[in-house]
């Protein structure tokens, strides 16, 4: 099992980025690449060869799902998870996410103090 390293976040929301940045980097000791839109994920992703996509879902401009559909088409990124995160969180919706391909997808707001451990557990279990 390979271990999670190296994350790209994003999120149109600075406020959240903030705090997943102090979770994920501070405190979970992971490598990260945070972008405020798709757009800019987009142009920066494969210069950091991320091993797994942490997406809001709703963004302006480019939803995480259809991010991540842009992804898939990148030979390079194509075989990256991703882990959603919404505040959206009903049972149907989730269940289309998941057939999508998600990993997981966690509910905002997230629990800052939790969020590393949540997502190297999801990891390890999906790998």
């Amino acid at each position: 099992m390979t271990d999670l390293k190296r994350i790209l976040h994003v999120d149109d929301d600075r406020d959240i980025r903030d705090i997943a940045m102090l979770s994920l980097q501070h405190v979970g000791g992971f490598e990260v690449l945070q972008c405020a839109s798709g757009q800019e994920a987009m142009e920066k992703a494969a210069g950091f060869d991320p091993q797994l996509f942490l997406f809001d879902v709703m963004m302006p401009e480019m939803s995480g799902d259809d991010l991540w559909a842009e992804f898939q088409t990148v030979p390079a990124l194509s075989d990256v998870p991703v882990i959603f995160m919404t505040a959206k969180v009903e049972r149907q919706y989730v269940e289309e996410l998941m057939r999508k391909g998600a990993l997981s997808v966690l509910e905002k707001p997230f629990d800052p103090i939790t969020l590393s451990e949540d997502i190297t557990r999801i990891w390890n279990e999906q790998t």
